[in-house]
């Protein structure tokens, strides 16, 4: 890394020139006209206007590059010398206000898109007292000064000898010299006073000069730095405020890759890949929309990692071969061949993911407890392959699901916990020991009283485990909720005893809102339930549905709640009740007992 000072003059004609371009992977220039006469102000001033990064081209971190906005089109021709890293945004607007022969497309304080000339006003630039960023002017494309909501034109800039009567220099001309020369010639001609004479040097000297002589400090990368160390600089220095994605960096990379291109018929765009790959996996199952690019990356990465280990210690045993991993330096370091190659089988795979997640009852992005634990399961059904779906190994994926659901365990940052359960979880069902997600995972019978909302991967996970072992809706009935009914029937968390309820008897009991008091009920039967007291709903339900008590309490009872006590009204015995119901679905699920207020036996 180099630190070294760089005229504005050299760094922008290098920008035209194409020796300094853009890495594919930053951001749209998007600077409005207020910040562009700022910045403008600065530089003419002579004032710091901060670093600027490069990383010098033609290392093993290649990327496909572009020209920066407003350049001519010979400069995307040229190959670059340096990628800009950080200052798009600054150097954008200087090359555009103070280079390039065409107005500066930008935006006004509304977000709309204006094109701007960039004007100085000699009189307030040579004015001590004066504030430079008003001496700064921005004038329309067509080069008019208008009043009078645009009726009346008061300056017409399309002249040199307009300009100069306005008072007002060109910034776009000022490293021409032949340009300067020939203005000067005339702006000096232009009052009869000769005051202009005197004028002129002290313009030149307070702004020409200043912007002639400004110098821009330059970090320079070397062209071996790595590409998790360019991701990691981008994302600390960037200017801009906008953190650079794993995934749009290796999409640039991928599209820089000119060894597999050598090899391969056609160019590849990961990301128009991920996309045909997202639209395929969310026209299966609806919870698969909750999938970002990074997971299916991840993904891949971890079946690649697993691969190339397994490989290596085939080769020689007892040797220290690479972890598998899906952080990000794995997934910078994933090869195009290898993505490849590996797409469509961890497409396919996380297809079956969709499928699994039906089996669970998962049916709904909304219910769905842990997106990145679906990472895990894509990679392994990769590994496994049609193994899976053996009835003994499928009951061990179960069960791993939902150990890592109840247990909470897939929360938070989860880069360690993926590549430990890939290769846990393949060696189990393969006869090995529980992998740690099965054995640490536990559940507390505390936890009932706190799960509230769906922020919680474990509510959610009791509210699919009810629909999974079968419960019917108390105003539909003739059949137990399935993905069909819950697609027409608006099938939802639903309270049993009603907050008015609560409301009306005076009592506050923070375990209102537990899912102990929800199950999974239509919109149908919840607008019958109301604000009524449990009797009171079910002697509802069971007239307008006619099947009567002794059937609609049937109903009640596929939900795991007593109706008696529901009918009764007693919610603390209501509540004791069912939530020793909820911890046997929880054990049964987890193949564990969950830890018990009366502290009993584990099984």
């Amino acid at each position: 890394m180099a630190l070294d000072n760089k005229t504005l003059e050299l760094l922008l004609k290098q920008v035209a020139s194409g020796e300094v371009q853009l890495p594919e992977f930053q951001r749209a220039w998007k600077w409005d006209d207020d910040r562009i006469k700022s910045l403008l102000a600065t530089v003419t001033m002579d004032y710091p206007m901060g670093v600027v990064m490069t990383l010098q081209n033609g290392g093993p971190s290649k990327f496909r590059s572009r020209a920066l906005h407003g350049t001519p089109p010979s400069a995307a021709e040229q190959e670059p010398e340096y990628l800009l890293l950080d200052g798009q945004q600054r150097l954008t607007s200087l090359y555009q206000a103070l280079l390039a022969d065409r107005p500066v497309d930008t935006l006004d304080a509304r977000g709309k898109e204006i094109q701007r000339w960039y004007y100085i006003d000699i009189g307030k630039a040579i004015d001590p007292s004066a504030d430079r960023e008003e001496a700064i002017v921005s004038v329309p494309a067509d080069r008019r000064l208008r009043e009078d909501f645009g009726r009346k034109i008061t300056h017409d800039l399309t002249t040199v000898e307009g300009e100069c009567t306005a008072d007002l220099f060109p910034l776009n001309i000022t490293f021409d010299n032949a340009k300067v020369a020939n203005w000067q010639k005339v702006f000096v001609q232009a009052r009869k006073d000769d005051a202009n004479w005197d004028r002129w040097p002290k313009f030149k000297e307070v702004v020409l000069d200043r912007i002639a002589k400004y110098q821009v400090p330059m970090i320079s990368l070397g062209k071996d730095t790595d590409k998790v160390a360019v991701c990691q600089v981008f994302e600390k220095v960037n200017t801009g405020g906008v953190s650079l994605n794993v995934f749009e960096l290796l999409t640039a990379t991928y599209a820089g890759d000119w060894e597999y291109y050598k090899v391969a018929e056609e160019d590849f765009d990961l990301a128009a890949d991920w996309k045909r790959i997202r639209t395929e996996l969310t026209e299966r199952s609806e919870p698969l929309e909750a999938l970002v690019n990074i997971d299916f990356l991840q993904a891949v990465s971890l079946v690649f990692t697993y691969s190339r280990r397994r490989a290596r210690l085939a080769e020689a045993p007892g040797s220290n071969p690479p972890a598998v991993g899906c952080k990000r330096r794995d997934l910078l370091n994933l090869p195009l061949s290898e993505y490849r190659r590996l797409a469509p089988l961890v497409t396919e795979a996380f297809g079956w993911v969709g499928r699994f997640l039906r089996d669970q009852f998962v049916f709904e992005g909304k219910n769905l407890p842990y997106r990145t634990q679906l990472v895990a399961l894509a990679a392994i059904r990769t590994i496994l392959g049609e193994d899976a779906d053996k009835p003994d190994i499928y009951e061990k994926l179960v069960r791993w699901y939902w150990c890592g659901v109840l247990g909470e365990l897939y929360g938070g940052t989860v880069e360690s916990r993926l590549p430990r359960d890939v290769e846990q979880v393949v060696a189990w069902v393969a006869g090995g020991e529980e992998p740690a997600t099965v054995a640490e995972a536990t559940f507390h019978e505390q936890r009932l009283a706190t799960l509230t909302t769906r922020n919680s991967a474990a509510y959610k996970g009791i509210y699919v485990l009810l629909l999974r072992q079968g419960c019917y809706d108390w105003y539909y009935a003739e059949r137990p909720i399935d993905f069909e009914a819950v697609a027409s029937r608006d099938i939802d968390i639903r309270m049993i005893f009603p907050k008015a309820w609560f409301e009306r008897s005076g009592t506050k009991d923070s375990r209102m809102m537990s899912i102990v008091n929800k199950t999974a009920l239509s919109y149908q039967t919840n607008q019958r339930m109301g604000s009524r007291a449990p009797r009171a709903y079910l002697d509802v339900l069971a007239r307008e549905t006619g099947v009567g008590a002794v059937w609609l309490d049937d109903r009640v009872e596929t939900h795991l709640i007593n109706p008696r006590l529901l009918r009764s009204g007693d919610f603390d015995a209501f509540y004791r009740d069912r939530a020793a119901r909820l911890l046997d679905l929880v054990d049964a699920a987890m193949g564990k007992r969950s830890v018990r207020l009366d502290a009993g036996p584990d099984f």
